[in-house]
């Protein structure tokens, strides 16, 4: 989390970078921006619609992709265009990773959204480093004047981040001061990731050799059954199941 041209962005991806472990996916919160009407597309264009405000995020949708990536599904994300305040036809596929690095302006705004991050990182630069930047991304990138910019900064991007962003430091475990060129801190970030993931494999060995062992005393209870009936004809109650794909990918499942 941290204000507008933070430098959100850029610190996930050196988290990302530094982690160097694969399966990692990036969610930015640009992309749940809800659908404009006539009306509030006409008020954008005017550089008169608030993006700063909760109100503007689609915070249902964005909860179940969350949800859904944290257990491993693939998920359908919106691609939201700047340029036209609108969403495109086309969504992204995502697919459920070790890692997630989610990132947004109000990232910590929502309760339901909190319970689901294991790591909060709020990202605290100088108002004026973000305005500046903000500048230079929305007149290169996004084909805006520099007249409607500033005004949407003084009338909604300031009073926002007073009102609904900067209060949410207090539920972050990290600030970190001066965005991706704060080393030390994105270190510790890494660190920590790594030793979580560390948790994880510690825990899925326990449950593989439980399963090996259960395997090896049923491979046994096998041999011994089998061993005990050579000779004799099969019992009625007993049907053998052809040896279909389907039932070979059953056992490669349960070995």
């Amino acid at each position: 989390c941290g204000g507008s041209a933070s430098g959100k962005t850029t610190v996930a991806r050196k988290i990302i970078e530094a982690l160097d472990v694969p399966w990692v996916v990036l969610l930015s919160m640009d992309s749940f921006y809800k659908v404009l009407d006539e009306g509030q597309q006409a008020l954008a264009a005017r550089s008169d619609y608030n993006f700063d405000h909760p109100d503007a995020f689609d915070f249902e949708l964005l909860v179940s992709v969350l949800r859904k990536l944290k257990k491993g599904k693939s998920v359908k994300v919106p691609v939201y265009d700047f340029t036209t305040h609108s969403r495109r036809r086309e969504w992204k596929t995502v697919y459920g990773a070790n890692v997630i690095v989610f990132e947004g302006i109000l990232a910590f705004a929502n309760k339901e959204l909190l319970k689901l991050l294991d790591m909060k990182v709020f990202v605290d630069t100088d108002s004026d480093i973000r305005l500046v930047r903000r500048l230079q991304r929305d007149i290169m990138e996004r084909g805006r004047d520099i007249v409607g910019v500033i005004k949407q900064y003084h009338k909604f991007v300031k009073p926002a981040f007073e009102q609904y962003i900067e209060p949410t430091v207090q539920v972050a475990d990290i600030v970190v001061p001066r965005g991706g060129e704060n080393f030390v801190a994105l270190d510790l970030i890494v660190q920590h990731v790594h030793s979580q993931l560390e948790k994880v494999r510690r825990g899925l060995s326990g449950v593989v050799t439980l399963l090996l062992l259960a395997l090896i005393t049923r491979s046994r209870s096998r041999a011994a059954l089998a061993s005990a009936h050579q000779g004799q004809p099969l019992p009625k109650t007993l049907s053998v199941l052809e040896n279909t794909p389907q039932v070979r990918g059953m056992h490669t499942i349960i070995r």
